[in-house]
This record gives C-alpha cells, structure tokens and sequence, in this order.
C-alpha cells in the first residue's frame, strides 16, 4: 500500500461484473485507485473499457500476470468465468497480493480449500463476493442478530423459491457444466445468509432432496423464455434440512421452476429465544412484549424532508467499500474465505445426499 495510504487495485477480467459493479464502486470509494485492468480480449478491449469509465493512467494487461508481478499493486479483484477463479486467486495470493473473488468461489470443494489455504499460507486479505449480504434488510438484521437480539437463533430457513425463472442462458442448465441448478446458482447465497446470521459455521449432517419434474417437461411461461427440455440434465428444485453441531437446524429450499403461489427471493427466516425475523411483507422482527405478540415492521428507507436527502450506502457499494476499509486498517473483511468453504462444503452435501439417497454426515 503507498505510504498515503491509497488501495491500489488490478482488476482481472474485465466483462459486465468488473464494469456494472468493481469499476464504478471502486471509483467512488476513496482510498482506492484502479492501478491495472487486464482481460484476454486485449489491450484494444481493454482502451474501449478506460474510455467508457473515464479511467485514465492505467496499466493494460492482455495477460493477467503482469498485473500479478507489479509490485505497485496491493490487491487484485479476480473477474473472470468461474472455471479460472481459483487458479488465478492462489497464483494472486503467492504473489503478495490481497484478493476479492467474484462468486462462486470455485468450481470444486477441493479448489475452495486450496484457496483458504494459500490465503493462510501468504498472510494475504481473501474474501468472496456474497452480495446478498449489503441489502439494506439483511445488513440491518445482521446487526440486531450480532447485538443479540433474537437471542440463540436455533432454527432457520434459506429461502429463493421461483415459480418460474429458469436461466436458458450458457451453460446453467448443463449438469456436466455447470455442476448443479438452483441449488448451487441460488442456494449458496440463502445458506450462506442463514449462517452468517446465526454465526454458526460448524455443520453435522446433511439430508437433502433433489427433483428434476418440471425441466422435462418445457414451459411457455418462463419469463427468460422456453427451455429446451433435452438440454434441461440439472435438478429444477432442490431441499435439505442442515443440522449443526449444536442441535440447531436450517431448512434450505430452491428452485428454479416449482408450481407453487409462496415465491420467495434470496432471504432467510430466523426463529431465536428472544424474537424471530421474516422478510414475507418487508423487514419484521416478531417477538412478545407486554403479555401480546408483537411484530415490529422496520422501516429500511428513511422518511425525507425537503432539500435533505440522507446518505444511504448498500449493495455493491457498500461490499467494495467494506473490503477497502478492511484493507487499509488491517481489519477483517466482512466475508471470510472460511465462511464460504463451509457453505460450499454444505451444498456438496446436499448434492451427494441427493443422489445417494442418505444422509451425509460431515
């Protein structure tokens, strides 16, 4: 880090998340500097790319080593197609770099702990995109959880429930591809909430349910449009019931094509010893005050008055900013590599267990 303190960055890929997210949010943030950019598409792309953004005195790179062997760079934020996630991220950290990674973390459990590792092995910063995280209700609910306010949360469900939202794009439905469907696209964020909120990393066994009924099938009413039902070989919906080493248990529920009205996005439900929390009608805390149930609505965007308008910083901002901060105060990250193993250690689970047809004991 230069002795002012700034966070030099070197973006690795450069398509639609490193210019729709890093690159604008990096720009806002002070404190940070886009030093380098590289994608294989070359530095002709990569001038397109500075002159959409008005990035100007930076390093183009075709190969993404040079951004690697500078010295000036403290950390890299690794943009690419997941296939090369962690290849690139180990070879970053080896190097002395910092790393933010694009989800998923990687495309095998035993690439995820080799990332952890060389994150341990370099004394570098590593942490995941979880996106899901920096909502104004799930950044807002993190907090009243930490404080202790729901009490011991002992039960949960992660939810992201479509009736239909089929991905036809790529390779999503691609089982030899992609690995998996929504279990793995939209499971990982709802677990990884319900972890986080509970702060309970330490799973015990796993029972989980996969069902491909409504692939089959085709649908005109898919908003993404028809899928080609031969090409459909990933599961359409997928559960599991997680239970922790402590006695505490997670329901997890996914889809992406399920005939059912309860559609749910990615959110979690929490039942603690004090209170619990629900996000059916907005933000709600339940608990009991008084001798009555009480729910107590939370009211995420702040009335106005005129000519003031309160700052309010969430989402991608708020994820880079976070990372930032972390970086040029030597704190944590909010999203430790270690969480992420343990949720993609889960959703290996729920796979293995759904297709043995038996619990997985981890």
């Amino acid at each position: 880090m230069s002795g002012t303190g700034i966070v030099r960055v070197g973006l690795v890929g450069c398509g639609g998340i490193a210019q729709g997210k890093h690159i604008p949010n990096l720009l806002k943030k002070q404190g940070a500097e886009i030093a380098a950019i590289s994608d294989v598409r070359g530095e002709q792309y990569l001038a397109k790319v500075c002159a959409q953004h008005g990035l100007t005195g930076v390093k183009l790179c075709a190969d993404y080593r040079e951004v690697l062997a500078d010295s000036g760079i403290d950390a890299v934020h690794v943009c690419t197609p997941n296939a090369s996630h962690a290849r690139i991220t180990i070879e970053a950290l080896d190097a002395g770099k910092h790393v933010m990674c694009e989800k998923p973390m990687a495309s095998s459990l035993e690439e995820a702990e080799a990332m952890v590792a060389a994150a341990r092995r370099s004394g570098r910063k590593l942490t995941i995109c979880a996106n899901n995280r920096f909502t104004p209700a799930m950044w807002y609910l993190k907090q009243r959880c930490a404080a202790g306010e729901l009490g011991e949360i002992y039960f949960a469900k992660a939810h992201c429930v479509r009736r239909r939202g089929v991905p036809v794009w790529g390779d999503f439905l691609d089982v030899d591809k992609q690995g998996g469907g929504p279990v793995l696209d939209l499971g990982t964020h709802a677990l990884d909430l319900a972890l986080w909120m509970m702060d309970n990393y330490r799973p015990r066994k796993v029972t989980g349910k996969l069902f491909h009924k409504l692939g089959p099938q085709g649908s005109q009413a898919n908003p993404y449009g028809a899928w080609d039902p031969e090409r459909f070989t990933v599961e359409d919906s997928g559960f599991a019931m997680i239970e922790l080493e402590n006695g505490a248990m997670i329901w997890l529920e996914t889809s992406w094509a399920l005939n059912t009205r309860d559609e749910r996005p990615v959110s979690v439900t929490l039942c603690g010893t004090l209170a619990g929390s629900d996000v059916t009608d907005g933000l709600t805390i339940n608990t009991e005050r008084g001798g009555r149930l009480v729910d107590e609505a939370v009211v995420l965007s702040p009335r106005t008055i005129p000519f003031y308008e309160p700052e309010q910083i969430y989402g991608p901002q708020l994820e880079i900013s976070q990372w930032i901060d972390a970086l040029r105060t030597g704190g944590q990250p909010v999203v430790r590599p270690e969480e992420m193993y343990t949720v993609q250690k889960i959703i290996q689970a729920v796979y293995d267990s759904g297709r043995q047809g038996e619990s997985v004991y981890l």
